[in-house]
């Protein structure tokens, strides 16, 4: 009995010690983004949407040339755009979100564990190699998702096929 008591203070002193556990400040956060290089990949997403908003025109003008006025209407969207996506996404607005995000989920424990990591040989390979690593993924995903869209298109003509015969 006595076994039982002591093993439940133990466990309900580190969860208490657990749960206090100081959140990360908001110093050690910007040394981490600042480390890990977040705003130059912030500002690599914005190359990276403006790449994409251009092949989504290209695809939708099929080979085509367009009309001096169409030239001017894409140029006009595509400034509309970008003007909208340097606002939402500006640094200042992505940093403030990054530090609330990473004092709610990690420790100032575990943010100088990170900082130690990716000061070391492997931490800096880590930041310089993970933009690419994920750029790849990223591209290998939506050719997986391009492949399974007629299987998609199929299991939704099958569904309203079953839905019109549910209903008669």
């Amino acid at each position: 009995m006595n076994a039982l008591r002591n093993t439940l203070i133990v466990i309900l002193l580190s969860i208490a010690t657990t749960s206090m556990a100081a959140p990360a400040s908001e110093n050690s956060i910007k040394q981490l983004l600042a480390v890990t290089q977040a705003q130059k990949l912030a500002d690599n997403m914005q190359t990276q949407i403006n790449l994409q908003m251009n092949n989504i025109i290209q695809q939708a003008l099929k080979g085509k040339t367009p009309t001096a006025k169409q030239q001017k209407a894409i140029s006009n969207m595509k400034n509309r755009v970008t003007a909208l996506m340097q606002k939402e996404f500006a640094w200042e607005k992505l940093e403030k979100m990054y530090i609330r995000l990473y004092r709610e989920s990690f420790t100032e424990e575990e943010v100088a564990g990170m900082l130690s990591f990716y000061k070391t040989t492997a931490g800096k390979a880590a930041i310089n190699k993970m933009p690419v690593l994920m750029q790849k993924s990223m591209q290998e995903i939506q050719g997986m998702i391009s492949e399974s869209i007629p299987q998609m298109q199929k299991i939704e003509s099958n569904f309203a096929a079953e839905m019109k015969s549910a209903n008669n």
